[in-house]
């Protein structure tokens, strides 16, 4: 088994870096410690082909939205159809109708839904509609958490150590760019994730000033970090008691986890929620769905491309599919087989691992065979620094995985077959590491 060669890729990054910062559209498209990025040609089901001619399975399906595999026939259909008729008419369309009804029928919390193009643009809507409906402006959220990268958002979402993060009862507010304005962290509170005694603390303390607690209800961005038994609805009842909105953040979850999202999959309602990435397969539109009197509180959306047509036929194309007999429980399949695989990996080359699939979600932890719990937990425990070493060693040949985050996503067009061969590469891999 050899290493793949790259030497197209760099040679292209390399002049893409003359003309455009960084050399990349997005942080997303190169990851830490990575001397250049791979320059992908096309995809097809499972695959991703590279400019050298290299084949990757691949499990980082774009940060998530490709959910359907690449160049899946049926939404490519949709897709086609609908720039046929037209892209853009600031005006709605029957399909936007459509797509507003199904929604409110598949997510649990959603009496009405508002439109936006991007998970950090359907968050920071998400607060100002708590805040409009309250008339309260702080908001709570977790350390490790990231729910986009404005300036009120991006705060506390990463850190290299406890220490760093400062006591658990007052913890910092981490500004994670150069440019973001201090002060709008003014009024984020920064919490720790899986304690409810620490959450009703700050709840009971600053409840009169505080709109909504905002969390991904499966920590998937660092981790990842499943919820403890009874912290979901335990968090919704403390939410209640002090008349605060619980906000999931379901950008990632929402249609990976269930077609409901973790909501379902938990079964604990929200207040309000956001939706993302998976939802159209790979189109951008991202989606604020929740009670009504509370979607009703005179926040409107705008933006020019808010309900594109053809993200919204992209969306109901990839909803038709997902709503099929058998796709989560084929998920689920896939899932376990992965981690059995990772657990034998384990055991051969004498890596300590933690691994986990949830729908098409699948957790990966090295350097502990014990789940990690909290954030803190989670860098105390997790080898960061050999997880990168298997991304990037997996990824010369042939296994494509996220960087950083051990979060392993599926596709419907990932089979058994991928599975088995991607165990069997990280075997040469693992023993490398």
């Amino acid at each position: 088994m050899e290493r793949f060669h790259t030497e197209k890729s760099k040679a292209l990054f390399e002049d893409t870096c003359n003309y455009l910062v960084d050399g990349v559209a997005s942080s997303f498209h190169r990851a830490p410690g990575e001397e250049y990025p791979i320059v992908m040609e096309y995809g097809k089901g499972s695959k991703l082909y590279d400019v050298d001619g290299n084949e990757y399975i691949d499990y980082n399906c774009a940060m998530g939205p490709v959910i359907l595999g690449y160049n899946n026939a049926e939404l490519i259909e949709a897709v086609t159809k609908q720039l046929q008729k037209g892209t853009q008419f600031a005006a709605p369309t029957p399909q936007l109708n459509q797509l507003a009804k199904k929604l409110t029928e598949i997510i649990p919390c959603a009496e009405k839904v508002m439109f936006q193009n991007s998970g950090t643009e359907a968050v920071m809507c998400v607060w100002r509609v708590a805040r409009a409906y309250t008339g309260k402006n702080k908001i709570v959220k977790f350390e490790g958490q990231y729910h986009g990268w404005s300036d009120e958002e991006k705060v506390t979402i990463d850190a290299d150590s406890v220490e760093e993060l400062g006591p658990i009862d007052n913890i910092y507010k981490i500004i994670n760019t150069k440019g973001q304005r201090i002060a709008a962290a003014d009024d984020i509170i920064v919490a720790p994730w899986n304690d409810l005694q620490a959450l009703e603390k700050i709840l009971k303390q600053h409840s009169n000033d505080i709109a909504a607690v905002a969390m991904e209800p499966f920590m998937c961005d660092s981790g990842p970090i499943l919820p403890q038994p009874g912290y979901l609805q335990g968090a919704k009842d403390l939410c209640e008691k002090y008349n605060v909105l619980l906000h999931f953040d379901e950008v990632i979850t929402g249609f990976r986890m269930a077609l409901g999202g973790a909501q379902q999959y938990y079964n604990v309602i929200p207040h309000i929620a956001t939706f993302a990435k998976a939802i159209t397969g790979g189109y951008p539109l991202a989606v604020v769905a929740g009670r009504k009197d509370i979607m009703d509180a005179g926040v409107h959306a705008s933006g020019t491309f808010n309900g594109n047509p053809v993200s919204v036929a992209a969306a109901l194309a990839t909803i038709g599919i997902l709503e099929r007999p058998g796709v989560y429980e084929k998920f689920q399949k896939l899932g376990d087989r992965l981690c059995h695989g990772f657990e034998k990996l384990s055991k051969k080359h004498h890596i300590p691992l933690f691994c986990a699939a949830k729908g098409s979600i699948v957790e990966l932890q090295l350097g502990t065979a014990q789940e990690a719990t909290t954030f803190r937990d989670f860098l105390q425990k997790a080898d960061i620094e050999k997880y990168q070493k298997l991304f990037h060693t997996a990824k010369a040949y042939g296994v494509r995985i996220t960087p950083l985050r051990g979060r392993i996503y599926l596709t419907t067009a990932h089979t058994e077959e991928d599975i088995d061969k991607t165990i069997e590469i990280l075997d040469v891999v693992f023993s490398q590491i």
